[in-house]
């Protein structure tokens, strides 16, 4: 476990601006470590160098890009705060009572502002800890992870049009006897060279006239096996990738915006 001067960053003097340069980008997904996660909606800024966000708790009066507020008793109004300084990343606590985790080391004293501790990607960050045990959302603590500048993921994340093309094929029912026919013999051509996808959890092959999921990371499972995994809804956390997805993110995409070519 590192400890919290591994993350302490070397500079402690305030953020400084310099606005000529790109910004940099910070995606913020919940961290399902249990069935008492709490789930919010992804959060994505681009942050120019100096930009200051504030994290606090949800007030209908302050509603700004430049702060991210959580529904949760155990977050303080001004609990803590990242800014980008020298292309890099920062947090720190802001006096907060209940206080802000850096890979489960506390930043700092209750009431008492911590030192700007560097974040990388993939850290984890938790704000308070659950009050009565967590068994109502609002009592429970705030764990997130970090993800930072990860644009060059986008391509590679985006849903893979082979896995829905081998999955339109391998469920779509034939129209007609004569298409049946087609397909069987082209089904025998073509056996040595078929590659039967297992589900990771079960290891039983995926297969015609099965209830499949399939996550926006383009992996798929057995629903029976997968929904276990559901209990975060509408949070997902992909078994394999450990790619974080929100399962009610609208799916509003014209027919004529899907292409069914198969990707190179």
């Amino acid at each position: 476990m590192p400890s919290s001067t591994d993350n302490a960053a070397l500079s402690t003097h305030a953020p400084t601006s310099s606005r000529s340069e790109a910004p940099l980008h910070i995606r913020i997904v919940p961290h399902l470590d249990s069935q008492r996660s709490l789930v919010f909606d992804i959060i994505e800024r681009d942050i120019a160098q100096g930009e200051v966000l504030k994290i606090g708790r949800f007030t209908d009066k302050c509603m700004s890009l430049t702060r991210i507020t959580f529904k949760s008793k155990v977050v303080s109004r001004g609990h803590a705060e990242i800014w980008t300084e020298n292309n890099k990343f920062y947090i720190r606590d802001i006096k907060s009572s209940s206080g802000t985790f850096l890979n489960h080391v506390r930043l700092s004293a209750p009431n008492q502002a911590s030192r700007p501790c560097e974040l990388k990607d993939g850290d984890i960050v938790q704000l308070g800890v659950d009050y009565h045990g967590g068994s109502q959302e609002i009592y429970r603590c705030v764990r997130m992870r970090i993800e930072l500048n990860r644009h060059h993921m986008n391509n590679r994340m985006t849903y893979s049009l082979n896995t829905f093309q081998t999955l339109r094929n391998l469920t779509t029912p034939p129209n007609n006897i004569s298409v049946l026919d087609d397909a069987m013999h082209q089904e025998e051509a073509n056996r040595t060279q078929l590659h039967i996808e297992e589900c990771c959890i079960c290891l039983y092959a995926i297969a015609p006239f099965q209830a499949l999921f399939v996550a926006p990371c383009s992996h798929t499972f057995h629903y029976k096996c997968l929904r276990p995994l559901l209990v975060n809804y509408p949070g997902f956390l992909c078994p394999l990738c450990r790619n974080y997805a929100d399962l009610d993110a609208s799916v509003a995409v014209e027919t004529a915006d899907v292409s069914l070519r198969k990707s190179p």
